[in-house]
Parts: structure tokens; C-alpha cells; sequence
């Protein structure tokens, strides 16, 4: 079965544009989004201070970032915040319609077909699939969950560019490869497990645990700085507190 497919929704992607750093494209949705709450406030332009600190980051490491788009502001103006958010959306390839599917409608794929916020940003979950007969034929978020026998067509007939995997770990390597083959070469896996795939196919992987352990360690070092009995390891409350900040 041919990988490449035509769909009508989708207008011609934008060339990409050259040496953008991944550590740049990471960032991008974190700068949309705050460009986004602004807009919706009536924010019409944001200086670079203003921006990179609803991003959280460095306001140079931000005006670098924007430079690789093109957008270098105006000085004592700013960044006009519609401009930049189609600019970013453009580099993105938000401005265009990506149709998606979720493989698994447990309790986080039921939770991500109901999330209103894919819409709005040019996904639109297009497909549900599960093995389990009591799901089938039911609606989710006003899409009918069909059986996972049915991959293959469906991916096809609905023109499925991005899979999302929510199934359990032992069900997500034989999900990705039928998806694969079936065209789609964009992944994103929520899956407790890493995926083995071909050259070509792109994979993201979310892992909630692993976000919380990774806190969790952050927390305990930052307690056991806090409350240490060694006076050579124990912070000054007033260095307490400029680290907790």
C-alpha cells in the first residue's frame, strides 16, 4: 500500500525553512501558546521581556529563537502578536488541517478525543479505534469508535496523517507497525513503552510517569536541601527561598 496519499482538506505545506534548531521547534509551541492568551485578551503588540517571561524562558534566548522565522520585532514596539502567532502556526504547520487518529478509548483516549483544544489548532481527530467489542459502535466527542481489524481502512479512507497510540504497553509496537505501513508516518505515543520504527517516521513520545518521577526527584533535592542537618549543605533561609524561586 503506497504511503503517499492525497488529502483534499490539506493545502500544500510551506518549504520548510532551513536550520531551525530542534531546541527552537521545542520552544515554538510554548511561545504560541502565551501569544495566544494574549490575543485573546486584546494584546495587540508584546516586547521580547514581556513574552519570554510568559514563556519562561531567557528574553535573548527568545529573540534568537524568532530570528530562525524571520521575526526580529520592532525596537521600542515590539512583536506584533497576530503576525508572530501565523508566523509561528506557519512554521508549525498549523495553517494547514492534519486529520488524526487514537488508537486505545480508555480512560486517556476518551479524555484526548473529548479535548477541544485539538480543533482550534488544526488537528482534528478524525478516527477512534479499539479492540474491545464493548466500544465499538459507541460515540466519543461525536466520532463512532470502530474495531481495531479495521486500521488499515480506516486510515485510508479517512485520510489519516498522525496516529496517536493510547493503548497498553503489549499492544503499541503491533499498533505502530500497522500504522505505519498503512501511510501514516507521523507518531504520537502514549504508550509505557518505546516504539521501534523505520527510517522516515517520526515519533513523540509521552510519558506521564516519567514527567512526575522527574519532578519527584527535583522535589526530594530540593527538601533535602532545605531541611539537611549538615551545616556545610544547609542553605541560608534566605538562600532557601532564592532557590525555591
Amino acid at each position: 500500500m503506497s504511503a503517499q496519499r492525497t488529502t483534499p482538506l490539506m493545502r500544500p505545506a510551506r518549504p520548510l525553512r532551513p536550520g531551525v534548531p530542534e531546541a527552537t521547534v521545542a520552544r515554538l509551541p510554548i511561545y504560541l501558546r502565551a501569544l495566544m492568551s494574549m490575543a485573546e485578551v486584546g494584546v495587540e503588540t508584546v516586547s521580547s521581556e514581556d513574552l519570554a517571561t510568559a514563556a519562561g524562558v531567557g528574553s535573548a534566548k527568545l529573540r534568537k529563537d524568532l530570528s530562525h522565522l524571520g521575526s526580529y520585532g520592532t525596537r521600542g514596539v515590539g512583536y506584533e502578536v497576530d503576525y508572530l502567532v501565523y508566523q509561528i502556526s506557519r512554521e508549525l504547520g498549523l495553517t494547514q488541517d492534519w486529520r488524526v487518529a487514537i488508537v486505545g478509548v480508555g480512560n486517556l483516549g476518551n479524555a484526548l478525543a473529548n479535548y477541544g483544544g485539538f480543533a482550534s489548532r488544526g488537528f482534528t481527530v478524525v478516527a477512534l479505534l479499539d479492540a474491545d467489542e464493548s466500544l465499538v459502535g459507541t460515540s466519543v466527542a461525536g466520532v463512532r469508535v470502530r474495531h481495531l481489524a479495521d486500521l488499515e481502512q480506516v486510515v485510508v479512507a479517512e485520510q489519516v496523517t498522525i496516529a496517536v497510540v493510547a493503548t497498553p504497553a503489549e499492544a503499541a509496537q503491533q499498533v505502530c507497525d500497522r500504522m505505519v505501513t498503512a501511510g501514516v508516518t507521523s507518531v504520537l505515543n502514549f504508550a509505557p513503552c518505546v516504539l521501534d520504527v523505520p527510517v522516515g517516521v517520526m515519533v513523540r513520545k509521552v510519558d506521564l510517569s516519567t514527567e512526575l518521577q522527574i519532578l519527584a526527584f527535583h522535589e526530594q533535592r530540593r527538601l533535602a536541601g532545605v531541611v539537611s542537618p549538615d551545616p556545610v549543605l544547609a542553605p541560608t533561609a534566605t538562600e532557601a527561598v532564592r532557590r525555591v524561586r
